[in-house]
């Protein structure tokens, strides 16, 4: 019998992610998964901000090449990579381009998922995590007191037992964790299942000339969607899920470059296009992370791996705080409200525009189409943890327009703290921090262990320009708090009374601490 605080089964991104968020914080985790690598067929690409704050937050994000913030995601029509484009469409369809680059600290990041895994992996050993690839999950069994699982070494054939406080799925869209545990999905659901082929063409990368990253193939009998992981290696997307021969697929390979050039096919892939959402992210002390939690396409928006590592990063804190005893259980019961609300909504808004509308039709021509720095910074996230963020307000904005409202991701602002220039979102990483520029409020977080607190104006400067009571929406006299994630999860508009007694009130209710 192993025993581990907690066991994540399933290796690859989230999974992954998931053992490194919570390695960093100090949290012995054991991760088992039946592959001994990653897929060699790259699906993941695009990497969001917030994505690229989380590792930053954990020390990675300097070894993952990001945009440049000058760049621009472009798509369009060709009638082959040897050719001009036809056309341009949107890189978010319905949705005009966004400047963001003041938003974030970081830019967010195309590297291919094969590439950032093995990133992931190192981190994550470095850090502590006891990884075990080719060990597959057999069985489970849950309790009161935690998770029995039985798992086999793939190559031996030999058994063990792994005896955990608590569980994390990552075991993809079909995940046989949430099918034993019985909890249903709702969404469009199949929509149909296509193919696609890898190929090797260093050649092909003179069409990225044209500053196209993303290359829909228009030919009379043939159609394709091309795009390229930035490494000589390039995708072609069939829009149907007819098997191929090696022939037929170099043909479509040839049709596709428009000239012949040395090429490798390296694999083939098969995926579902499926809209699928959890009823439920958590079951005792089983969470649903990933696909095995929310199941959509892919989108410009990348919805799909980035609501996972969110998913991960939200729910490490909230462990890390529940074993070391600084946090009562009921801490975990937020995880499904705060997160399954914005897979619902990215479920909705995948489907809701325009290059998704033919496959569903018009059940969604309701939907309020949200722009990528609302869906990517602006989401707002609810739970009785938080205090203030009411069912008055809108699921997203763009994130200029919270100015600290409790719920939202803290604004990123370049500060100077002890003399140097730092963002406020490398402020509030590793515990609750308390911002405020009365030294009353600064006084009363020191009588709380599990508060940090800086003072502005001293501790930390905020420039002229973005001054902290705009920004945070607080007067001068207010106080804001934000979570380990980011999150602002409450605030004070004016001094209270007894700002020691109000602050304790306030960490039993956003940190659920033990009286």
């Amino acid at each position: 019998m192993h025993d581990t605080p907690v066991l994540i089964v399933g290796g690859s991104l989230v999974g992954l992610s998931a053992a490194l968020f919570l390695a960093w914080r100090g949290v012995p985790v054991t991760l088992v998964d039946k592959h001994t690598g990653s897929s060699p067929h790259p699906r993941a690409m695009g990497f969001t901000e917030r994505t690229l704050e989380y590792f930053r937050a954990v020390g990675i994000d300097g070894q993952i090449p990001q945009w440049d913030p000058k760049a621009k995601l472009r798509r369009a029509r060709f009638d082959s990579l040897s050719g001009e484009p036809l056309s341009e469409a949107p890189w978010t369809p319905g949705k005009a381009p966004e400047e963001k680059a003041h938003l974030s600290p970081v830019t967010g990041a195309a590297i291919p998922q094969d590439k950032l895994e093995p990133i992931l992996r190192e981190a994550a050993r470095e850090r502590g995590a006891d990884l075990r690839l080719g060990v597959e999950m057999l069985s489970f069994h849950q309790d009161a007191g935690g998770i029995t699982a039985e798992v086999r070494e793939r190559t031996t054939g030999r058994t063990a037992m792994i005896r955990a406080d608590y569980m994390i799925a990552a075991d993809g869209a079909d995940s046989p964790i949430r099918e034993q545990l019985g909890i249903p999905r709702h969404g469009v659901g199949h929509l149909r299942t296509l193919r696609s082929v890898l190929f090797r063409c260093p050649g092909a990368d003179e069409a990225l000339r044209h500053g196209i990253q993303q290359f829909e193939i228009e030919q009379p009998g043939f159609k394709a969607f091309v795009t390229t992981y930035g490494d000589g290696r390039w995708v072609l997307m069939f829009d149907d899920d007819q098997v191929r021969s090696s022939e037929e697929l170099r043909a479509a390979v040839l049709r596709a470059l428009g000239r012949h050039l040395p090429f490798e096919i390296i694999t083939t892939g098969r995926w579902e296009m499926a809209g699928r959402i959890a009823e439920r992210y958590q079951d005792g002390r089983v969470f649903l992370v990933g696909d095995a939690a929310h199941q959509l396409p892919p989108t410009r928006g990348g919805f799909g791996a980035n609501t996972g590592i969110d998913d991960a990063y939200n729910l490490a804190w909230k462990l890390q705080r529940v074993l070391n005893g600084r946090s009562d259980p009921i801490l975990l019961d937020s995880y499904t409200p705060e997160r399954q609300p914005v897979g619902w909504l990215r479920h909705q808004q995948t489907f809701a525009r325009p290059d998704f509308t033919h496959w569903v039709g018009d059940i969604l021509k309701d939907e309020h189409l949200y722009g990528d720095a609302a869906m990517e910074l602006g989401q707002l996230i609810r739970s009785t943890v938080i205090v203030g963020a009411g069912s008055e307000l809108p699921p997203a904005v763009h994130p200029d327009v919270w100015k600290g409202q409790p719920g939202s991701r803290a604004p990123h602002i370049w500060v100077e703290l002890a003399g140097r220039q730092v963002s406020t979102i490398d402020l509030f990483t590793h515990g609750f921090v308390l911002l405020s520029a009365d030294p009353r409020w600064c006084a009363a977080a020191e009588h709380l262990v599990d508060v940090r607190a800086y003072r502005v104006g001293r501790d930390v400067v905020f420039p002229e320009a973005e001054p902290f009571t705009g920004r945070f929406g607080v007067s001068p006299k207010g106080a804001t708090l934000v979570r380990p994630d980011g999150v602002v999860c409450w605030r004070a508009q004016e001094m209270a009374a007894d700002p020691t007694a109000v602050l304790t009130a306030a960490m039993h209710e956003v940190a659920a601490v033990p009286a």
